[in-house]
């Protein structure tokens, strides 16, 4: 059995829990002896400039695929942390949940620097090769449908989860069956309180409601599409939820945020004229 925790890791393995590391950040979320999921955060904290996010390394016996792996800014810092773990030659997949530039931006580096082709949304299918040189994407962008598809990995999957609108019109999450975690792009997104690191896990959500009320009230289009995604989740086994901004949610804050969102007003539901007037 494989265990889902949290571990902070440099050159050499620590205990359980955070450990500080000025280099590059890679926070293991789960580890069996075949099958490995790591989370990268902080890519592009030294600049305050862009939104801080994470990026994601699965590995399946020889073979990874990166999750939204994030823009320019993340580009060099994760490209060096991954080969630490994996190399990112032997790529089968770059997987995106939907086109913002923060998710793929840096679309251009990774298809010269490997030949993994992208998963991504079939809305976004003739969008994403915008983020690249004309050509470089020839052959090597796979629309996923409407209803979402199993993304080959090693001898596993990933399951592209319909995330429609939340926040993207194409959207997807991607539930890894192995680990039981649900990586969830901008829903359940959080942010950190200052001294709180960032790949800590949350256990308890209220405590942690009012850094993610604003972004989710902003960003998710209604509240009907909330709870037609956590009806269908709620079919899933999910050990942890793991989101592109800000902390993994795990335990007890797993059930606590499905039922949260499923009755969060956001969106077109908060609209009214005076949104739509003229300064």
């Amino acid at each position: 059995m494989g265990k889902v925790g949290l571990r902070h890791f440099d050159d050499s393995w620590f205990a359980l829990g955070w450990q500080a590391d000025t280099r590059i950040m890679a926070v293991e979320l789960y580890k069996d002896a075949h099958h490995q999921c790591l989370m990268f955060t902080d890519m592009n904290k030294d600049t305050g400039e862009a939104v801080p996010s994470n990026q994601f390394l699965i590995v399946n016996q020889d073979t990874g695929a990166i999750i939204d792996p994030g823009g320019n800014v993340a580009y060099n810092e994760l490209y060096l942390g991954m080969m630490r773990y994996f190399p990112p030659q032997k790529l089968a997949a770059i997987v995106a949940s939907h086109a913002d530039p923060d998710i793929i931006a840096s679309l251009d580096r990774w298809m010269t620097g490997t030949s993994a082709p992208l998963y991504i949304s079939k809305v976004w299918e003739r969008f994403a090769p915008h983020f690249c040189k004309p050509g470089k994407t020839a052959q090597r962008v796979h629309g996923i449908p409407d209803a979402g598809m199993r993304i080959p990995i090693g001898d596993s999957v990933l399951i592209a989860v319909p995330a429609h609108f939340l926040h993207a019109e194409g959207n997807f999450q991607f539930y890894d069956p192995i680990s039981k975690i649900l990586f969830s792009g901008d829903l359940g997104a959080s942010f950190a309180t200052p001294g709180t690191p960032t790949g800590s896990l949350i256990t308890s959500l209220a405590p942690h409601i009012a850094s993610m009320e604003p972004f989710h009230r902003r960003y998710m289009v209604s509240n009907k599409i909330l709870r037609l995604w956590a009806r269908m989740v709620k079919k899933l086994d999910i050990q942890m939820i793991v989101p592109q901004h800000g902390r993994p949610m795990a335990g007890a804050a797993v059930a606590e945020f499905i039922a949260w969102v499923q009755d969060l007003e956001c969106g077109i539901d908060l609209m009214t004229q005076d949104d739509y007037a003229i300064a």
